[in-house]
């Protein structure tokens, strides 16, 4: 049964923005809302800045964009800053956030008083599906690797210690390469420890995606599985794999000059019915995957929090029928907080019952009728 729009979630710790306001975000000049706890639904023409206010809920939650690593450009043209706040409800208690950002200076904020990155992270958090994450799909394994990274960053600082500890220390071994650096083995050390942390790290939220994918979102009863090339499984047999790995590729890597085995090589393979998808699937199966790992990592954020991030799902109904599109808002919408843009009014007046509608036109959000 659909939530109902007034109510806060129940069965488990409910967190979600209460308030948005934006100022010279995009084409954004001003915006103010009120959300519902379940579903919200942003329709209206393309252009108009329903994406960019999902935007500002990352932003807000992140302190930067999901769409972009320029996250100045976020600044309205003609303006000299931004702003995003909100008031975050997290199982009664209200915290205020705050993003400013101007040319080369940001600035976070937690209930009126400036804080540093590690306070600030953590009080909200989001999901997102987008198309511009089909990357993950239909691109490199590098932007794979980046897709798995991101998430379990996010529900896990230490991972994201981990992966930026990793990645000095693959930047200093490269130059080393480079360099025709002697005693090679002093940098093999400390790559070999941060590399194992980081490889045992990805491949235990790995398995925890996978068991995700296998009980979740699978239209036409399809299967969808991800795979890890490199599983070893304690930390111990991850440091003696990429030590051996090391030691078999030497005379290759001082020929190219660069590291060529450890995590940021890794290769992770996605599949539907048993069939690697990359750059040969169509729309309709990129897109499906794409939401079903969506869906998966909010199950896992839900197992290790206790509570579902903020789902932001940008243009849902673009490639799923209007009658899936709508189960799948009932479905999240009825266990935590999500924020839905669609084109076509029809669809989201028929989602009136199950949430609030707001009508996006020429950067002005107003709230619609229709609401249960």
């Amino acid at each position: 049964m659909a939530l109902a729009a007034n109510k806060e979630p129940t069965g488990q710790r409910a967190l979600w923005l209460e308030t948005l306001e934006v100022r010279d975000l995009r084409n954004i000049v001003r915006a103010d809302l009120r959300l519902s706890p379940g579903l919200n639904v942003l329709f209206g023409r393309n252009a108009q800045g329903k994406t960019s206010l999902l935007e500002a809920v990352g932003l807000l939650a992140r302190g930067r964009s999901f769409r972009t690593d320029e996250t100045y450009s976020l600044i309205r043209r003609g303006a000299s800053a931004l702003s995003a706040r909100g008031v975050a409800v997290d199982d009664g208690r209200h915290t205020a956030l705050q993003v400013e950002l101007a040319e080369g200076h940001r600035r976070l904020r937690l209930d009126e008083r400036d804080v540093r990155p590690g306070l600030y992270y953590g009080h909200l958090d989001v999901v997102v599906y987008s198309t511009d994450r089909l990357r993950a799909i239909r691109g490199s394994v590098r932007e794979r690797r980046a897709f798995i990274d991101r998430s379990a960053a996010s529900l896990w600082p230490s991972y994201r210690k981990a992966l930026r500890d990793f990645e000095r220390v693959a930047a200093q071994r490269n130059g080393a390469l480079e360099q025709g650096v002697r005693g090679l083995e002093a940098w093999d050390e400390r790559f070999v420890e941060l590399g194992a942390s980081l490889r045992q790290r990805r491949e235990s939220y790995v398995e925890r995606l996978s068991l995700a994918l296998a009980g979740g979102f699978a239209p036409s009863a399809e299967r969808y599985e991800i795979e890890l090339s490199c599983r070893a499984g304690t930390l111990d047999a991850h440091r003696a794999l990429l030590s051996e790995q090391l030691v078999e590729r030497r005379a290759e890597e001082l020929s190219a000059t660069r590291c060529l085995v450890g995590p940021h090589r890794d290769r992770i393979a996605l599949r539907v019915d048993g069939e690697e998808l990359a750059a040969g699937a169509s729309s309709g199966q990129a897109r499906s995957l794409l939401l079903a790992l969506t869906l998966a990592s909010m199950e896992v954020y839900r197992e290790e929090q206790g509570t579902r991030p903020l789902a932001l799902l940008d243009d849902l109904d673009s490639e799923l029928d209007e009658e899936r599109a709508g189960k799948i808002c009932e479905e999240i919408s009825s266990r935590g907080q999500a924020l839905v843009t669609t084109t076509h009014p029809g669809w989201a007046s028929r989602l009136a019952e199950q949430g609030t509608l707001y009508q996006v036109s020429a950067g002005q959000v107003a709230r619609s009728p229709g609401r249960a």
